[in-house]
């Protein structure tokens, strides 16, 4: 076996950890790839022989591309003013894929990477990788330009504002979020105001994304009164399909009008009653974050 083949194998065995690394840092599975795919391009051009620890070598090369990619997304201002979710992870609503899991382990739900969203790039590397991936300071120092001791204060800072914004735990049982969900589809569908009501928590938090296209219509609605009357405007859709998904591993949907997708929907159900939903409107994203369920027999007309 030559030294590429070997490496190319290591590579595949490291794979899924280092797309579960972009993806926190970057919060986007389309350039969470690229990275990686950027990485191999790097390590196929380097000698990896002498390299001890392979694992944290690729992790290293990641890291610093997506670092990179954070700093240039930031200049270049790449992002929609106003709301912008990540990308959520689709699944099929049933047991997650064993990479599946790997992308979403330490609880990497959606509100979490909202939050990560508003860190600094600096900030966001030294957490995602001492705190999720518990790489120590003094490897996440030289990739930030700082001391170790900055590289900690980072974190600490980053850690402050993630612990500052109350991200709400979800129900573990995903039958009863998935419940929860289901009913207020019915209720949305039947113009149910007072049944929305009864389905939402009164500080609820609902962000919709339409993309940088439609700028103006990515709204944040607060309160379960101005959520529901929402809701019910949306459940209007004529010939809309829900299709029951996992969205980071917690219950969603998607809706499909016209035999294309439409949205991408995430909750979070906590104590009986959803306390955030998240709207991925955008036509271009919602195909790419959708394609995993697409073709998949689930539909239900609302």
């Amino acid at each position: 076996m030559s030294e590429n083949e070997w490496l190319a194998e290591r590579f595949e065995e490291h794979r899924t950890r280092l797309r579960a690394v972009a993806y926190r840092l970057l919060g986007s599975l389309s350039e969470a790839d690229d990275a990686v795919q950027e990485a191999w391009l790097r390590v196929n051009r380097a000698r990896a022989g002498d390299v001890q620890n392979l694992g944290g070598w690729l992790t290293t090369i990641v890291a610093r591309i997506a670092l990179n990619m954070l700093r240039s997304r930031n200049v270049r201002r790449e992002l929609p003013i106003g709301v912008h979710l990540p990308d959520p992870i689709v699944s099929l609503d049933a047991e997650l894929q064993p990479e599946e899991e790997a992308m979403l382990a330490d609880s990497v739900g959606l509100a979490l990477l909202v939050v990560l969203d508003s860190l600094g790039p600096a900030e966001r590397l030294a957490f995602v990788l001492h705190d999720v991936f518990r790489l120590p300071f003094e490897e996440i120092a030289p990739m930030v330009g700082r001391t170790p001791a900055a590289a900690r204060q980072l974190a600490s800072r980053a850690r402050r504002r993630i612990e500052g914004s109350e991200i709400p735990s979800p129900d573990p049982d995903r039958s009863r979020q998935r419940a929860v969900v289901d009913a207020f589809f019915s209720a949305a569908r039947g113009g149910n105001f007072d049944g929305l009501l009864a389905l939402l928590d009164p500080e609820i938090v609902l962000r919709a994304d339409f993309g940088a296209r439609h700028a103006a219509r990515s709204v944040v609605v607060r309160g379960a009164p101005e959520v529901a009357r929402s809701a019910i405007l949306g459940g209007a859709l004529a010939g809309a399909v829900v299709i029951p998904v996992l969205v980071n591993g917690a219950a969603g949907a998607v809706i499909v009008i016209g035999g294309r997708p439409f949205a991408v929907m995430g909750f979070i159900v906590a104590g009986g009653r959803i306390v955030e939903m998240d709207v991925i409107a955008d036509p271009q994203r919602v195909r790419g974050i959708a394609a995993p369920v697409l073709g998949a027999d689930q539909g239900q007309r609302p």
